[in-house]
C-alpha cells in the first residue's frame, strides 16, 4: 500500500494534554478538593455532544454544574477548561516540516469550539505544516466513529488504505483500522518517528 497522506491527532500526539490541570483549577476556584471533583468528571454524553457541536459551551458548563456539584461562572469554567493544553511535543512537531514536503499532512481532533479557538491560536506556528484541520465540532462527527474517518477520506480525496493515521487513544486507532486506515497507536514520539522513517 502506498501512503498518500498523513493524518494526526492533536492531543497526546502533537500537544500534551492533562485533564487533571482542568480539574485542579476548578477545585481552586470552587474551594472543593481536587480529590472530590476528579471522580465526578467524565467524558460522557454531554462531553461528546459538546465535541460534536450539538450543544454550545453554555449548555456544557451547565451540565458540569450538575455533574460536579459546583457553581462557577461561565468565565471560570472556561478558565479551567483551557488549562488542559500543555507543552508542544517537540520531537514529533519537528518532523512535520520535512514530512510536509513529501506528502500532505492533515489534523483530526475531537474538540469543542472553545478549545478549538484556543489551541488553533496558541499553537498556530507549530501546526502550520498541516494542509487542513478536521475538528469534530465542525464535522458533527467524532473519532472513533466510522463515519468520521470516511468523511476525512472523502474530503481529502485519498482512499482510507492510503492514509496513515496517528492517535494516542486505542479506541480511535481501532476505529480507524476498522474502516481501512493503517494506524499507529502513539505511546511516545518514538512511535511516530519509527512509523515515518523511510517514507
Amino acid at each position: 500500500m502506498k501512503t498518500e497522506a498523513l493524518l494526526f491527532d492533536l492531543g497526546g500526539v502533537l500537544i500534551s494534554i492533562d485533564f487533571d490541570r482542568v480539574i485542579r483549577r476548578w477545585a481552586e476556584l470552587s474551594a472543593v478538593p481536587f480529590q472530590a471533583l476528579k471522580p465526578r468528571f467524565d467524558h460522557g454524553e454531554a462531553y461528546q455532544r459538546h465535541e460534536r457541536g450539538e450543544i454550545e459551551a453554555k449548555a456544557y458548563y451547565e451540565s458540569l454544574r450538575k455533574s460536579l456539584g459546583i457553581e462557577l461562572t461561565d468565565a471560570q469554567w472556561e478558565d479551567g477548561w483551557n488549562r488542559v493544553f500543555g507543552p508542544e511535543i517537540a520531537p514529533t512537531l519537528s518532523l512535520l516540516p520535512r514530512l510536509a514536503q513529501q506528502m500532505p499532512l492533515y489534523l483530526f481532533s475531537n474538540t469543542n469550539v472553545t478549545h478549538h479557538q484556543y489551541w488553533s491560536k496558541r499553537y498556530a506556528e507549530a501546526l502550520a505544516p498541516f494542509r487542513r484541520q478536521f475538528v469534530s465540532c465542525e464535522m458533527g462527527l467524532r473519532k472513533p466513529e466510522a463515519a468520521s474517518f470516511e468523511y476525512v477520506s472523502r474530503e481529502i480525496g485519498v482512499p482510507p488504505e492510503n492514509i496513515l493515521f496517528f492517535d494516542d487513544t486505542l479506541a480511535n486507532v481501532e476505529g480507524a483500522r476498522a474502516v481501512g486506515l493503517p494506524s499507529v497507536w502513539v505511546k511516545s514520539s518514538e512511535d511516530v518517528r519509527q512509523a515515518v522513517f523511510g517514507l
